[in-house]
C-alpha cells in the first residue's frame, strides 16, 4: 500500500465442511461458495475443510477472473484442507505442520491424518501476514482427551507467529480455533502474540447473538453438541494486529445466519465470519505488544502448563502401557521359538501344541508387537514433545515473572 493512507481490506473466513463422501450436498454447498465469493469480491478468502483438490480446483477455475492469486496447502495423509485466494499477489507460501495432532488409532476423528497444519500467505499488502488454519477438534468438552495436544497446537502457532512476523507490517489469522473464547488455549494465543479479536474489536456487528459460528438453526450442525449452549458457540476467528508503523481497526464483522441468501441451505455446518478492516500508516513506528496487562500472561501461561502437564503424565502412562505389551508379546514370542527349535532338536517327543493353533498364536503375538512397538514409539515422541511445550512454558512464566 505504498502511498495510500489507509487500505479497506474484506476478508472472508469459512470452515466448508467439505469431506468427500461424508458431508451432505458437499459439491453442492462447494459451488454455492463459489458463486457467493465471486459476487461479492472480498479482498482475502481464508478456507478450511477443503479436503478435496478437485473442489479447490474448481474454485480455482470458478474465481479466477476476480481471485487470481491462490494456493491450496497439503499435508498428512488426506490433505490439511486449507487453501487461500486473494486478489492482492501472494509473494510467499508456507505450511508449519503441529508437532502433536491427536492419534492414530482414534479413526472416528481423523484428525491425525489430516496433518492439522498453518498455511502462511505473504503478500505486497501492507506488507500482510496471512493464516489460514484449523486446530485439533475438541469432540466431547467434558472430557476432552485433546485438550494437551490443542494447547500444544496452540503454543507452537503463538511461537511461530512471533518468529515469522518480523518481515510483516499486519498479521492476520482466520480459521476454526475449535475453543471458546474464554477457554485457555485462545487467551495464551493472544496473549503471547497480541493479536485482537475482529468480534470484541468490531465497530458494527451483524449475525448470530455473541457471534456464534456453530449455532443450532443451522440444519447441518449436530444439534447434540449444542445442548448445553441453546445460542450457540463461537470457535471460528479472524485475529489481527500491526506490528510496525501501522494501525488496524475492524470497522465492520458479519457472520451469516444460516441459509445462503436465495438457497434452503448454508455454506457449511459452520457459519461464515466476515470483517472489514482499515489498515492506516502511522508516521512513527508502533513496536509489537503482549498485553500481558489486559490478558494475565502469567496466570494463563501458568493454567496452560498445568494442563499440557496433566497430559503429559497420561501419555507416559500410556507409553508404558504399550511398552509392557510389546516386551510381553516378545516374550511369547520367544518362549514358541524355544518349543519349536526344542521339537526341531528332537528333544520334544512330539509337537505340544496342534500346529495350527501354535502358528494363529505365533502370528497374534507378532502382531501384538508390533502395532505396541509402534504405539509405544508414538507415545515416546508424544511425551517428548510435551515435556518439551511445559519447559519452554516454564522458561517463559519464569521470564514474565522477573519482568519488572
Amino acid at each position: 500500500m505504498e502511498g495510500e493512507p489507509t487500505l479497506r481490506l474484506r476478508i472472508f473466513d469459512l470452515n466448508c465442511w467439505a469431506i468427500r463422501y461424508l458431508s451432505r450436498r458437499r459439491r453442492e454447498r462447494v459451488r454455492l461458495i463459489g458463486d457467493t465469493l465471486r459476487q461479492e469480491l472480498f479482498d482475502l478468502v481464508l478456507l478450511q475443510e477443503v479436503w478435496s483438490e478437485q473442489d479447490y480446483s474448481d474454485l480455482k477455475v470458478k474465481l479466477a477472473s476476480c481471485y487470481p492469486f491462490s494456493h491450496y496447502f497439503r499435508s498428512g495423509v488426506i490433505g490439511s484442507g486449507l487453501c487461500i485466494f486473494s486478489r492482492f499477489p501472494i509473494l510467499d507460501m508456507l505450511l508449519y505442520q503441529y508437532s502433536l495432532n491427536g492419534y492414530p488409532y482414534m479413526l472416528q476423528h481423523g484428525d491425525w491424518f489430516c496433518g492439522k497444519s498453518v498455511g502462511v500467505g505473504m503478500g505486497v499488502t501492507a506488507p500482510l501476514l496471512s493464516l489460514s488454519l484449523q486446530l485439533h477438534a475438541e469432540y466431547c468438552r467434558d472430557k476432552d482427551a485433546y485438550l494437551p495436544h490443542r494447547l500444544v497446537q496452540a503454543w507452537e502457532l503463538a511461537q511461530f507467529i512471533r518468529h515469522t512476523s518480523k518481515a510483516a507490517d499486519v498479521v492476520l489469522l482466520g480459521g476454526d480455533l475449535n475453543m471458546h473464547p474464554e477457554d485457555v488455549g485462545i487467551r495464551l494465543l493472544r496473549g503471547w502474540t497480541g493479536l485482537q479479536d475482529a468480534f470484541a474489536e468490531a465497530t458494527r456487528f451483524e449475525g448470530c447473538k455473541n457471534g456464534c459460528t456453530l449455532v443450532p438453526d443451522n440444519c447441518f450442525t449436530d444439534k447434540s453438541e449444542l445442548l448445553p449452549f441453546p445460542l450457540g458457540i463461537r470457535i471460528d476467528y479472524i485475529l489481527y494486529k500491526a506490528i510496525s508503523s501501522f494501525t488496524v481497526k475492524c470497522e465492520e464483522l458479519k457472520t451469516t445466519t444460516g441459509p445462503a441468501p436465495g438457497m434452503n441451505i448454508p455454506f457449511s455446518d459452520h457459519e461464515a465470519v466476515m470483517a472489514t478492516l482499515h489498515i492506516q500508516r502511522q508516521g512513527q513506528p508502533v513496536g509489537a505488544t503482549l498485553g500481558t496487562a489486559d490478558l494475565a500472561l502469567a496466570d494463563v501461561v501458568t493454567e496452560a502448563r498445568t494442563e499440557v502437564g496433566v497430559g503429559l503424565r497420561a501419555a507416559q502412562q500410556q507409553r508404558y502401557s504399550w511398552g509392557r505389551m510389546a516386551v510381553l508379546a516378545l516374550l511369547l514370542l520367544l518362549l514358541q521359538a524355544a518349543a519349536a527349535l526344542g521339537t526341531l532338536a528332537g528333544l520334544a517327543t512330539e509337537q505340544p501344541f496342534p500346529k495350527l493353533s501354535f502358528c494363529l498364536l505365533a502370528f497374534l503375538a507378532l502382531g501384538v508387537l508390533v502395532l505396541a512397538t509402534g504405539l509405544h514409539l508414538f507415545h515416546t515422541m508424544e511425551v517428548k514433545i510435551l515435556h518439551g511445550t511445559e519447559d519452554q512454558m516454564r522458561m517463559v512464566l519464569r521470564a514474565l515473572q522477573e519482568r519488572p
